[in-house]
């Protein structure tokens, strides 16, 4: 396992192509053993060739975009093989607005390896971190503290190593981390891939369409707000809940309104 720190991706805040990345949404993979081609089929995506470089990359994914009218049908990935640890790995990198049109095909390309993604939605964001081991989701989180999967606990010590604070009741002195350059470095711990601003600018990517992901069924929400004094307000809600109180809602709408006379008035 590599010593990468959070400073080993300072570049991240002066790089136009991650400018551009956090901006509209993005998902990087890094598939352990799996070449870029057979990454590509697994996820169902369409061969469209090759391009040089993430800003040919984001070109074709404006290209689709405007295909398509902007309707999400697929987004652009771009494929490449790269050295890391136990061997090569594919890293896949896709401006899809964290659309998350990898996460039906994390099973099948960690089967008997590893894969390990980062996300953002851009916009208000959400950044997401997944690790997949043989199949199974072994740890994944937004934040640092609130860690879910089969282990979700695995990677405290590796995650502390780096700097991220995984007790939300703590205090958070000391310098603070930037918490997006941490998981890049906590994703170079987990695969030994060095990720860089030139590796990214002048790799040969195979490029495919992914389909969007179906939406699935949806069970419930969840309230995550953090207000300017820091304090977080958490709240899991089923869906049978917010279904009751919408059919509460429409009935109250719907119900007759009563317009009372002066005769009607109590004496």
């Amino acid at each position: 396992m590599t010593s990468a720190t959070a400073r080993d991706y300072a570049w991240i805040r002066s790089s136009s192509v991650f400018g551009y990345a956090l901006d509209v949404g993005y998902t990087l993979t890094l598939v352990r053993g799996i070449i870029p081609d057979a990454v590509l089929a697994l996820m169902g995506a369409a061969s469209r060739g090759t391009c040089t470089g993430a800003d040919e990359l984001i070109e074709l994914q404006q290209d689709l975009f405007e295909e398509t009218d902007y309707s999400g049908e697929a987004v652009v990935a771009g494929a490449f093989s790269v050295p890391g640890e136990g061997g090569d790995w594919t890293l896949l990198l896709q401006f899809d607005g964290g659309a998350g049109s990898w996460s039906r095909s994390l099973v099948p390309l960690s089967t008997g390896g590893r894969a390990v993604v980062h996300s953002s939605n851009g916009g208000k964001p959400i950044h997401l971190f997944h690790w997949y081991e043989d199949g199974d989701l072994r740890t994944t989180f937004e934040w640092a503290s609130s860690r879910e999967g089969s282990t979700p606990d695995d990677l405290n010590s590796v995650m502390g190593e780096i700097g991220f604070d995984l007790d939300e009741d703590e205090s958070g002195t000391g310098t603070p981390l930037d918490t997006k350059a941490g998981v890049f470095a906590l994703a170079e711990r987990m695969t030994g891939v060095r990720v860089t601003e030139d590796q990214l600018r002048t790799a040969e990517y195979q490029v495919g369409h992914v389909p969007e992901e179906p939406a699935e069924e949806w069970t419930g929400i969840v309230i995550d707000i953090t207000d300017a004094n820091g304090d977080r307000l958490y709240k899991e809600v089923s869906r049978a809940d917010v279904e009751a109180a919408t059919a509460r809602s429409r009935a109250e709408a719907e119900a007759p309104v009563v317009v009372r006379g002066p005769s009607s008035s109590p004496s």
